[in-house]
């Protein structure tokens, strides 16, 4: 359901929305902790985006490879869950490349969070990194958190 916005007459969402990008890494863990925060601060709706490892065609010839994909976004959405029980989160999983599928997910969205290092390695270093291509290809603002060494030192790195 959507309202329209009487200064441009562009249709505006209902209930607005916070992405968060997961991979089941510790800082991407802490975002998603932060954003849950965020969503019942701002009354949002949360978005929990995963994105395979592997194309979905690919992952489903390996032997529980899907499975733990699913995984990964169902820890993800209980934790939200569980930490704000008054928001509404909804979940779902996307196909590489990652970057890609968070921008396209940032279309219509508040904020997108991210947290700064995931399970990407070598080869994001080498290709540059989804925070990277977020902050300058997302339709709306991106917060990326820094890792602290305990929850509450995580610090919000704000495009």
């Amino acid at each position: 359901m959507s309202t329209t916005n009487s200064e441009s007459d562009q249709p505006t969402p209902e209930h607005s929305r916070i992405v968060v990008g997961v991979d089941g890494s510790p800082p991407s863990m802490e975002a998603l902790n932060w954003a849950a925060t965020q969503a019942r601060l701002s009354d949002a709706v949360l978005e929990v985006v995963h994105t395979r490892f592997l194309r979905k065609v690919v992952s489903e010839l390996i032997d529980g490879a899907e499975q733990e994909e699913e995984s990964i976004l169902n820890r993800a959405v209980a934790q939200a869950r569980e930490m704000e029980p008054a928001i509404e989160v909804v979940g779902s999983i996307q196909d590489p490349p990652t970057a890609k599928s968070l921008i396209d997910a940032s279309r219509g969205a508040r904020l997108l969070v991210l947290g700064s290092r995931g399970l990407g390695g070598f080869k994001e270093l080498a290709l540059g990194s989804v925070s990277h291509q977020c902050v300058h290809y997302a339709h709306c603002p991106v917060v990326i958190l820094r890792s602290g060494s305990t929850e509450n030192e995580s610090q919000p790195i704000r495009s």
